[in-house]
């Protein structure tokens, strides 16, 4: 399988308490809900493409949560693309304090999680989708399992709350792989990790840099 993250951040890099006011208010977050407001008709059908076409789904504990609270709660999945797809398929949750996950189809992985996650993506096919689950994440690209990152960014500064990625943690080189803008001003983009970037060694001529 191949293993893409999906994320929605701010222009600042928050992804916390993006669907609504309570959704997550952990750290005295207070401003929930920021996501809802600018989604338009061109990120909703993105989505629905991205979350129907996974074949399986790996969270963190905290996401995972609050997905089965809400996805996992809906009277009629079918009705909505992304909870046919969510209560449907395969779910897995790296996760060492989680014991008895009462969404159906769910797998705790546990004990050494890069192999578990290896052997998920050499023994099957398909995409495995990694929504929000920022800390699993930063763990995952930090141990080189993503082959694919979807950042979906909303023209909004936030201001507060968990951002993707922290003050300081490791680099990593980005591929462009696509890039577009909605008519609400979102940005959707696809990369690609291409290892660790590259730094000058010396000063950059300005007149060399306006050049390229």
């Amino acid at each position: 399988m191949r293993l893409t993250t999906t994320t929605n951040v701010s222009v600042d890099g928050v992804m916390q308490g993006l669907g609504g006011p309570d959704e997550d208010r952990s750290g005295g977050f207070d401003r929930g809900g920021w996501a809802i407001p600018l989604l338009d008709t061109e990120t909703g059908d993105y989505l629905n493409q991205i979350y129907g076409g996974a074949a399986a789904f790996l969270f963190g504990r905290r996401t995972y949560e609050i997905f089965a609270g809400y996805w996992g709660a809906m009277a009629d999945p079918s009705t909505n693309p992304i909870a046919t797809a969510l209560n449907s398929r395969p779910k897995y949750v790296a996760s060492t304090s989680l014991t008895d996950p009462k969404w159906a189809g769910t797998t705790v992985l546990t004990g050494d999680i890069a192999a578990a996650i290896g052997d998920l993506k050499a023994q099957q096919d398909g995409e495995l989708l990694v929504p929000g689950s920022g800390a699993l994440v930063r763990w995952l690209l930090a141990n080189g399992l993503v082959d694919q990152l979807d950042l979906l960014t909303y023209p909004v500064v936030v201001g507060q709350g968990t951002r993707l990625f922290p003050d300081s943690g490791p680099d990593i080189a980005l591929d462009l792989v696509s890039s577009r803008t909605t008519s609400r001003g979102i940005t959707i983009q696809t990369y690609r990790p291409v290892g660790r970037p590259e730094y000058a060694t010396s000063t950059a001529d300005p007149n060399h840099v306006a050049a390229k």
